[in-house]
């Protein structure tokens, strides 16, 4: 007769579904740069503790290290809306304590293209062919139209 397996360990850690790659995954996607800090070109981690309950909820957090302009607000904000998986503890009503980095930098513009220079040609060509539908073509089947356009940029024209 087998006895049963004993957990590892005496209380069981939260988890978040998913794994950490999923938890930072989480993070940045619900994460909002702050208009305050995106203005005056903030960048930089935001050091955060906060704490689980015996539910899985996120209750309480405190920013360790913070970069202002509302980044400590924003990484607070995300943290709450956090969800973990805990397992049960024989009865016993654990609060968890775990620390999280939030890293806010600044998104990169797309770039756009430069505009052509003076005296630069483009040529664009465009086809137009017209389908029928499967039915059987009664007239003869009329060839596609091919426009052609010269653009010049800052030319003397």
């Amino acid at each position: 007769m087998e006895r049963e397996k004993r957990p590892k360990h005496f209380i069981q850690q939260p988890e978040f579904p998913g794994g950490p790659k999923e938890l930072t995954k989480f993070i940045y996607q619900n994460l909002r740069y702050p208009a305050a800090a995106a203005a005056a070109k903030i960048e930089g981690t935001v050091y955060i503790e906060y704490d689980i309950d015996y539910k899985g909820n996120v209750v309480d957090t405190r920013v360790l290290q913070g970069l202002g302009h509302g980044c400590d607000e924003e990484a607070c904000r995300v943290l709450r809306l956090l969800k973990f998986s805990v397992g049960r503890n024989r009865g016993v009503r654990v609060l968890f304590h775990k620390k999280a980095n939030i890293k806010f930098k600044l998104p990169v513009p797309a770039k756009t293209p430069a505009p052509p220079q003076p005296g630069t040609v483009v040529q664009y060509t465009y086809q137009y062919t017209t389908q029928k539908p499967a039915e059987p073509a009664r007239e003869p089947e009329k060839p596609g139209t091919t426009y052609a356009y010269t653009i010049t940029f800052g030319g003397n024209s």
